[in-house]
């Protein structure tokens, strides 16, 4: 079967580093690969990377057909929900993975046929109680917490990077990718202007942290004594509120930062389970 690359497909998850790929080729050079890549019909869905390290080296792939996809956004849904549960990935990545599904699932149900209204209200059945009818079902990650739910992030940090995708110049929008800037302060750079973001970013990790303390000092400075400040804190040192943080920001810093904990514990275990994996495959070979 000749094998189809779709580019959309391809670079609709963000690459793998430098150092991620080199060890996922040290691995397949060592082990071979052991995992199917998933086609659907002739289009490779997952493991772009495995299918070009193993045509580089001439390691033998096994394939294997998923034949629950009806459409390009089934494939899309389902990439997504795989690297969600299974790759090591940051924050950012996770939330922006999460709103794409938000969007996806939105845009089917506005599509979706309305059910066909009764002829008048007398013909609404009643509930079981005899009660009102129930409000129709709303579509599914129709709320900000079910977004940060599906991307196990809180929702300040989800409002961040909703900010970011939407404000963010591509300049910056890489920073945070690299790791340079942290999502909270991207954030609040986002709201300059594009060229005053470019020229933070060219300025380096001291000059973004400065450009979002401005930004922050100024809206505290602006916020009438009486009006709360928005949830959503710092997730780093180069994020820590102003002097004029009230209760909502110590709040949100705290989702934050055990959101943060959550992700660290999720992928210690990840490395232990593959840890276990190496030596188990070690020890077979050596037998």
């Amino acid at each position: 079967m000749d094998i189809e690359i779709n580019e959309e497909l391809r670079a609709y998850i963000d690459p793998l580093s430098e150092d991620e790929y080199a060890a996922l080729e040290g691995s397949l050079l060592a082990e071979g690969c052991r995992d199917a890549l998933v086609l659907w019909g002739n289009v490779l869905v997952d493991g772009h990377n495995r299918y070009g390290i193993c045509r580089k080296h001439g390691i033998e792939f096994r394939t294997v057909q998923n034949t629950t996809f009806r459409s390009m956004d089934d494939v899309r849904l389902w990439m997504i929900d795989n690297h969600l549960g299974r790759r090591s990935i940051s924050d950012y990545q996770r939330g922006v993975l999460a709103l794409r599904k938000k969007d996806i699932l939105q845009a089917r149900a506005a599509a979706a046929p309305a059910p066909a209204a009764p002829a008048d209200a007398a013909e609404t059945p009643p509930t079981r109680d005899g009660g009102a009818p129930a409000e129709p079902a709303r579509p599914a990650m129709a709320t900000r917490e079910a977004v940060a739910r599906a991307a196990r992030l809180s929702t300040a940090t989800v409002a961040q990077i909703e900010q970011i995708q939407k404000a963010a110049a591509p300049e910056l929008v890489a920073a945070v990718k690299s790791g340079t800037i942290s999502i909270s302060a991207a954030a609040a750079v986002a709201t300059l202007p594009a060229e005053e973001q470019v020229v933070a970013v060219a300025g380096g990790k001291d000059e973004l942290r400065r450009a979002a303390r401005q930004v922050r000092e100024k809206k505290a400075r602006a916020r009438p004594a009486d009006e709360p400040a928005a949830a959503g804190g710092g997730e780093g040192e180069d994020d820590l509120p102003p002097e004029s943080t009230d209760v909502a920001e110590l709040q949100g810093l705290v989702r934050a930062l055990r959101a943060e904990n959550a992700d660290l514990k999720r992928k210690v275990a990840n490395l232990t389970v593959a840890l276990k994996e190496a030596r188990g495959a070690k020890a077979e070979s050596g037998m």
